[in-house]
């Protein structure tokens, strides 16, 4: 184990340092961020001072390494427009994140595995079929239409939830599960389809024939053993929550760090948008990591010897 978790620890460290050189390649070959603060009154004098201060007038070789020796210890930099350090820029805007992040995941867990299950266990029956449409609609809806959606009739037809903002658990609503709809029913997805695979299998017929309790065989046979393909999609799942709720954010004005990343692309801020994307960057690993740790706890079949 501890062998697997030092090649894991520097195979996150290679993937990190990959994604830097990509991004510091791809922001250089959008132009010179000079550009979107010339006008008419910028001299040529000015504007090679500016240069200087953004540290453009070095090889590009020396600009990748200072700034990612700088990225190592937190500092990326000032932002171009607000002249605000864009690590705390992005800081601000994490915690946001985070809350909706944790309500989009809990309600994907909560409705998508119970459903899964159930659905699995009562095979054929109307459990089955609702899951498996519920399933259907949840991947097929598109989170910017259902948030509208949302919004026009619990928010607007019936008033029962704010429309946007972030305030108390009420804003935090309807967000949350335009966010973690899509996830839910790929939940109930994965979830009925590993619940099946197991409850079909020969060692929980054996256990059927032994007289072993039909509550015992569901929880403690069958949905452990089952839990690896929704474990495995939890970890990407909450990563990508953190880093792909631009839509959501955009629809009920919430402020956190997948709109501040946006609008750094569109205003070519070289820090904020550098910061961003290693954060994302640094959420992708740490999620895949731990759920190839956890692999080992949750199936003793797994050894990493």
């Amino acid at each position: 184990m501890r062998r697997f978790i030092v090649r894991r620890l520097v195979y996150g460290v290679v993937v990190i340092w990959l994604v830097s050189f990509l991004i510091f390649a791809l922001s250089r070959m959008a132009g010179d961020p000079r550009q979107f603060f010339v006008d008419e009154y910028t001299t040529a004098e000015s504007y090679e001072a500016m240069g200087r201060a953004m540290g453009l007038d070095r090889p590009l070789v020396v600009q990748y390494g200072l700034w990612f020796g700088n990225a190592l210890t937190g500092d990326f930099g000032r932002s171009l427009y607000t002249r605000v350090s864009a690590l705390d820029s992005i800081l601000e805007r994490m915690p946001a994140t985070l809350q909706l992040t944790a309500g989009a995941f809990i309600f994907a867990l909560i409705t998508g595995i119970p459903l899964g299950v159930l659905s699995a266990v009562r095979r054929g029956t109307f459990w089955d079929y609702f899951g498996r449409t519920f399933a259907l609609y949840g991947q097929a809806l598109p989170g910017f239409w259902l948030g509208v959606m949302l919004v026009l009739i619990i928010s607007v037809q019936f008033k029962l939830l704010p429309t946007s903002g972030k305030g108390d658990w009420t804003h935090y609503v309807l967000p949350a599960v335009t966010l973690g709809w899509g996830s839910a029913a790929a939940f109930v997805r994965l979830t009925r389809s590993a619940m099946l695979e197991i409850l079909d299998s020969e060692f929980v017929k054996f256990a059927r024939a032994k007289g072993v309790a039909n509550q015992k065989i569901i929880w403690k046979h069958s949905f452990r053993n089952a839990l690896i393909a929704p474990l495995t999609f939890s970890g990407i799942l909450l990563a990508a929550f953190l880093t792909g709720a631009v839509v959501t954010e955009k629809v009920f004005a919430w402020p956190g760090m997948g709109s501040l990343a946006v609008q750094s692309v569109i205003n070519n801020d070289f820090p904020v948008m550098t910061g961003s994307v290693m954060i994302f960057a640094g959420f992708f690993v740490g999620a895949n990591f731990v759920v190839d740790i956890l692999y080992a706890v949750i199936d003793p079949r797994i050894k990493y010897e």
